[in-house]
């Protein structure tokens, strides 16, 4: 079986209309008014949740949108299935794709990459003479052993894609690396942080190639997105409505 690689992927033709992937879930939420003061406006179906719709005209005939899932704005973007994106710097590092241009933090989707670990064995991953490896479950694998490689300390990866408060608890794993926002969900589960590897934004992400080949395109939406993120944007669109 042969695997594409980004740099072997196709940029589609410059007369269809560019695709700006959007992540399902909490930042689809969080983007919708940035979308509205850029002046992106999908069509109704969109907001619908029986729709079994994924790609969607706007209000621009130059722009559809995708929803996809969060993990997969990157990678789509990345192989030149879509030219824009928005994503969570959190899949910008577990990937780093170099096909990816992030020309701006848009400041929505706030929260952080965080190691936790039951609170009856506290201080274990912070004394690294203590252990030369450790068993981590996680969705970030790349990024997990990274960061745990530079500190000496091996990491032998249990790659979950859900539940992961339950790792440590079942004797699956020591510690989990995983997104945080109020941390509720590990307190509940007997959890607690030790270390924020990363404090965590959503970003408008493009093609590399797309931008070279379509520049005025491409920079004609990271411009909308910019004035959308202007202080006095969503001021001046609410006068208009």
């Amino acid at each position: 079986m042969t695997v594409l690689s980004p740099a072997q992927t196709a940029v589609p033709e410059t007369d269809s209309p560019l695709i700006l992937a959007l992540p399902k879930g909490r930042i689809l939420k969080a983007a919708a008014p940035l979308l509205h003061r850029a002046g992106i406006v999908p069509g109704p179906d969109f907001n619908d949740e029986k729709s079994r719709l994924l790609r969607f005209e706007t209000n621009d005939p130059g722009i559809d949108v995708v929803r996809v899932r969060s993990f997969d704005v990157a990678t789509f973007v990345a192989f030149g299935g879509a030219q824009i994106g928005i994503c969570g710097a959190d899949v910008l590092m577990e990937f780093d794709y170099p096909e990816i241009y992030a020309p701006l933090d848009l400041g929505i989707g706030g929260c952080r990459i965080s190691i936790a670990q039951p609170r009856d064995r506290s201080g274990l991953e912070d004394n690294p003479n203590r252990l030369s490896q450790v068993r981590v479950a996680t969705k970030y694998p790349s990024l997990t052993r990274r960061h745990f490689a530079a500190r000496g300390i091996n990491a032998s990866i249990v790659h979950l894609h859900g539940a992961m408060e339950l790792a440590p608890v079942l004797d699956l794993s020591h510690l989990i690396v995983d997104l945080v926002d109020t941390g509720s969900t590990l307190r509940a589960n007997g959890l607690e942080e030790t270390h924020t590897i990363a404090h965590i934004t959503s970003r408008l992400i493009v093609n590399r190639t797309a931008l070279k080949t379509q520049p005025e395109r491409i920079t004609a939406v990271i411009n909308r997105f910019r004035a959308a993120l202007a202080p006095n944007s969503a001021q001046a669109k609410d006068s208009q409505a």
